[in-house]
């Protein structure tokens, strides 16, 4: 019995290795690919497309809906150490978000992240990367920005152990030009995160995105639960992710209550 079952798992990797049994290695790669979309500075190209709703706003409880492109690019500097590129793109279409204020749609304020991170974890497995954030007015409505151009540091901290991931990513932002009747812009943004990625590349994540703004003394606290699948359609890597929101803690003009998030990613892995 146990020449058999060797005989069979030999046979079973001689199969793979020729490429015979695709199912096999894709299940595998899709496992690896889902387990790098959590870590926030993987060596990988990714471009989501994240659609988040929310309603809540103001007096006349207004609703925002936004579409966040998110380019993720990874650039090897030497042998050692990489910079990872994150865009956040929002486009957004809004109503009533502050009392009768109509309804508005464009584009909102870019924000870039750089983070300088070692091409291999340390010995204790813990990943992490550095660097510099901006805030680029790219708003094409007042309501829709900030008028403001900001910077400021970033830094993710996180650890993959077996099927999870679990970490922190965070920023502060100072404004420091712009329009000048505009307020100014002094932002902290916490996002702990944890996930769980199973063989067959299904992702189950919990985080929170929380901004405290030192100008207003509020906070956002928006908490996550997402469910991802990584599928290959004619072999591209998709990751497909749905979920709800709750606001723990907004401002006075809210958000509150639930809202949703989908995304459609698109991964070149090299």
């Amino acid at each position: 019995m146990e020449t058999t079952l060797m005989n069979r798992a030999a046979c079973a990797a001689t199969l793979i290795s020729l490429g015979i049994c695709p199912g096999l290695t894709n299940a595998q790669s899709n496992e690896d690919l889902a387990k790098k979309l959590s870590n926030p500075i993987a060596s990988l190209i990714s471009v989501p497309f994240q659609f988040n709703y929310d309603h809540g706003y103001g007096p006349d409880d207004g609703d925002k809906a936004t579409l966040n492109i998110q380019p993720v690019i990874p650039f090897a500097i030497n042998e050692d150490w990489n910079v990872i590129s994150r865009t956040i793109l929002p486009v957004t279409w809004q109503n009533d978000i502050a009392g009768p204020s109509g309804t508005q749609f464009g584009l909102g304020d870019i924000t870039q992240s750089f983070f300088f991170s070692p091409s291999k974890p340390t010995e204790s497995g813990i990943i992490w990367g550095a660097g510099p954030v901006f805030l680029i007015p790219t708003a094409t409505h007042e309501l829709l920005g900030t008028g403001k151009w900001g910077a400021g540091p970033t830094a993710v901290v996180l650890k993959q152990d077996g099927p999870w991931t679990f970490g922190m990513l965070g920023n502060h932002i100072w404004s420091f030009a712009g329009q000048s009747d505009r307020p100014d812009v002094s932002s902290t943004f916490l996002q702990p995160f944890v996930s769980y990625t199973t063989k067959d590349a299904w992702t189950f994540s919990l985080n929170t995105e929380s901004t405290y703004n030192w100008e207003a003394n509020d906070w956002s606290v928006p908490i996550n639960f997402t469910v991802a699948k990584l599928i290959t359609v004619d072999k591209q890597p998709i990751s497909l992710t749905a979920g709800i929101r709750y606001w723990a803690e907004a401002p006075k003009n809210g958000p509150n209550g639930l809202g949703f998030r989908v995304a459609l990613t698109f991964l070149f892995p090299k």
